[in-house]
């Protein structure tokens, strides 16, 4: 999920009257009683660690005795006005904004990316060979003293020099340098680790930042890579899944909002975020929006438009 909410609350759903549909009232609490439905809902709310803490003799009594205190409990809270508190009415319009949000999100960005069985391996025949393990790799370098004669031969690569006329002229490895760099075909553990890790993560072509070994400082481009046997799908299925769900909720997500954007007003306040990123906007006088974006709002039918 792009939003999750967890909330382990315990949600008596205490109803007034004598009795209530969906089975007999197991406790009164004043003028509010508590039946088998609402028990039953009750426990199925806690997880099921929880759960095992009301099993065998005595556990339902127990969990009953338990929503009775909370009903005792939220009835003298409601007594003492604790429920008219504004940091309690902000806290109820936060949960209630969370949860609202997440439910939005569930019913239109989760069931729109719903990933299949023959998507997961459509996305494993695409990338079989990055779900492959690298068995060699051939690299060329450059070996230097210093780290300012790597960083100058570094920046003439980036601006185009060719790495093996580089590498004849200035590598301090005679050996390699004759060959353009050339290191040849190497396994795991047959170069410094540094070179190795380097390595791994470029692609053919791709030219290393100056990496510092006990020999010097050292350029490393790698020319080629060998990959051994594919992952099987199923040992990856699930890591697929995952990765393409996310990519999926994002897309849709993105596409979402921008959806609500064009049919919603949406200003930014330029001059007082200016402030505050400078550390001025703790002050208490009010600034004169200046709206960034202004879009066609479209209220709907019956509403002033105004946001709660």
């Amino acid at each position: 999920m792009i939003i999750t909410a967890l909330f382990f609350v315990l949600t008596a759903c205490a109803q007034k009257g004598e009795q209530k549909a969906g089975g007999p009232y197991l406790a009164k609490v004043g003028s509010v009683t508590i039946t088998q439905a609402d028990f039953d809902r009750e426990m199925k709310s806690l997880p099921d660690f929880a759960q095992k803490f009301f099993q065998g003799p005595g556990g339902k009594e127990k969990f009953l005795d338990e929503l009775v205190k909370k009903e005792l409990l939220y009835q003298e809270a409601v007594k003492k006005g604790l429920d008219k508190d504004p940091e309690f009415k902000k806290k109820v319009e936060d949960f209630k904004k969370i949860t609202l949000i997440t439910q939005l999100l569930e019913k239109e960005i989760e069931t729109k990316s719903k990933v299949t069985d023959q998507d997961a391996k459509a996305y494993y025949e695409k990338h079989k060979s990055e779900l492959s393990s690298v068995s060699q790799i051939r690299a060329s370098h450059i070996l230097v003293k210093t780290e300012g004669e790597a960083n100058k031969i570094f920046a003439g690569l980036k601006k185009g020099e060719d790495f093996a006329s580089v590498a004849k002229k200035s590598s301090i490895d005679t050996a390699s340098a004759k060959n353009g760099g050339d290191l040849g075909y190497f396994s795991a553990g047959q170069v410094l680790p540094e070179i190795e890790a380097a390595a791994i993560k470029l692609k053919p072509g791709e030219i290393s930042e100056p990496i510092k070994t006990k020999a010097g400082y050292e350029i490393i481009k790698v020319t080629d890579k060998k990959f051994g046997k594919p992952v099987d799908f199923d040992k990856v299925k699930n890591a697929i899944m995952q990765r393409i769900t996310a990519e999926k909720q994002k897309d849709v997500f993105d596409s979402y909002i921008e959806n609500l954007k064009k049919s919603a007003k949406v200003e930014i306040n330029k001059e007082a975020l200016e402030k505050l990123s400078s550390g001025a906007g703790n002050q208490a006088e009010p600034v004169n929006p200046q709206p960034s974006v202004e879009q066609k709002e479209a209220p709907k039918p019956g509403t002033s438009g105004k946001k709660d």
